[in-house]
């Protein structure tokens, strides 16, 4: 791919110089343009050719947020990164932003010893979403980046490779080829070959009364709050099972992206504290730096499932990460287990997807084209890991679809609880700070 080009847009003389020089460092980036406010912003964009901007949120004259505004009416879909900084007020900002169309953020380097230390920070964590950002709109013909091919459904099944994957994975990525199988019409690609054409519509899975999934697990990235935010707005609140989602933030983020997501959703969101026991119809929301994993406690099927937090080495370069939590999920409630990987960089959530997989759970990705970022889901569509492959306006729908016809039978202490408002949970189980 050619270089992406990008505007930096900060009130500071030295923060644009250390993002400047930051990204100069990358090959794989051109920058083409420095603004000291949003007005100034906006006025370059009439000139120059950009494919992605940087925009910082508190400056003069007019601030990241009405400058975002403004770009949105201009152009719905160029790529936008927050550059925000690690606190509460800018973490609600940036939250606020990211419903009003910002692509991603990046938190400004904090408590870093020297310029150099700030700059290679700044081209380790920018960087790369600069380029994914890009690539992901040149691929959907969006923004000024030259368009690629997308690719079909049938295609990526093509080229999913069972050999890559746990042995008992295998008989599950052929099924998703079209192979033989005891759920017939799960594949995408064994939709595709009876119609003789690509298709990335889902077939739904013969159900009996009374079956299906008894968790939800969710894993997302870049694009991720607002994808996860629609998809959630959709279900309804007696949902039988309960939900734990790993979506990449710092801490200060997540307390307050839970917070977000309770006030629109019917369910119960929570930012997950160590040892909640999981409800149906509730959220639990791995907090940032933190891994998220559910465990059964009292041995048996029967035992209590709850909820277990570390701060073990990342994975995937991050923490909380998706991998983690999908192992769990498949440890605790094997083919019982409902996976969904949405938008994303990079390829978290393969690995835990294989094992979701091998234990004989249904795992559904976002489709390229509604995707901010294809790489997520699209490191498990490639494995040959997905059943379906969805926009995200159906997988709501589907979500229920494939929900028990009757909540399933658990210990009282599951049931839904009444709502209450949802503030700064704290963790392992201490007692709430008054903030």
């Amino acid at each position: 791919m050619k270089q992406a080009r990008v505007l930096i847009v900060d009130d500071s003389v030295v923060v644009r110089r250390i993002v400047s020089e930051g990204l100069s460092a990358d090959p794989g980036i051109e920058v083409v343009g420095i603004a000291a406010n949003g007005q100034l912003a906006l006025d370059k964009l009439d000139k120059l050719d950009v494919d992605v901007v940087v925009l910082d949120i508190e400056m003069p004259v007019m601030d990241g947020l009405t400058t975002l505004r403004e770009i949105r009416k201009r152009n719905r879909r160029l790529p936008v990164i927050m550059f925000s900084t690690l606190t509460e007020r800018g973490a609600a900002a940036t939250l606020e932003a990211l419903s009003a169309g910002a692509s991603d953020y990046v938190t400004k380097p904090a408590n870093v010893g020297s310029v150099t230390e700030s700059r290679e920070r700044v081209r380790a964590e920018l960087a790369p979403k600069i380029k994914a950002l890009a690539e992901g709109a040149a691929a959907r013909g969006f923004a000024s980046a030259r368009p690629a091919a997308p690719l079909s459904t049938a295609h990526l099944l093509n080229r999913s490779r069972p050999s890559l994957l746990p042995e008992s994975a295998n008989g599950l990525a052929r099924t998703a080829q079209g192979g033989a199988t005891g759920r017939p019409g799960t594949g995408a690609r064994g939709q595709a070959d009876r119609l003789g054409q690509p298709s990335t519509r889902p077939l739904a899975r013969p159900r009996t009364a009374g079956t299906g999934p008894l968790i939800l697990a969710i894993g997302c990235s870049t694009g991720g709050p607002e994808a996860l935010s629609s998809i959630l707005r959709e279900l309804p609140a007696d949902l039988p099972v309960p939900v734990v989602v790993v979506q990449h933030m710092p801490p200060v983020f997540t307390a307050l992206f839970a917070e977000r997501l309770d006030k629109g959703a019917k369910l119960t969101v929570h930012e997950a504290r160590d040892g909640m026991p999981l409800s149906p119809g509730h959220v639990y929301l791995a907090p940032g730096d933190f891994h998220l994993e559910v465990e059964r406690s009292g041995g048996g099927a029967a035992g209590r499932v709850q909820t277990k937090l570390h701060q073990r080495a990342q994975e995937n370069f991050c923490r909380p990460a998706v991998d983690v939590l999908f192992r769990s999920v498949a440890r605790a409630y094997g083919a019982q287990v409902l996976a969904l990987v949405l938008t994303g960089m990079g390829s978290d959530g393969k690995l835990g997807a294989g094992d979701i997989a091998a234990a004989g759970g249904e795992i559904l990705v976002q489709d390229r084209a509604s995707s901010v970022v294809w790489g997520m889901p699209g490191a498990v569509a490639e494995a040959g890991l997905a059943h379906s492959i969805l926009p995200l306006t159906e997988i709501a729908g589907q979500l229920v679809q494939r929900m028990p016809r009757r909540p399933p039978s658990l210990p009282t202490e599951f049931s839904n609880r009444a709502r209450a408002p949802q503030h700064h949970l704290p963790l392992h189980g201490s007692e709430e700070t008054p903030q």
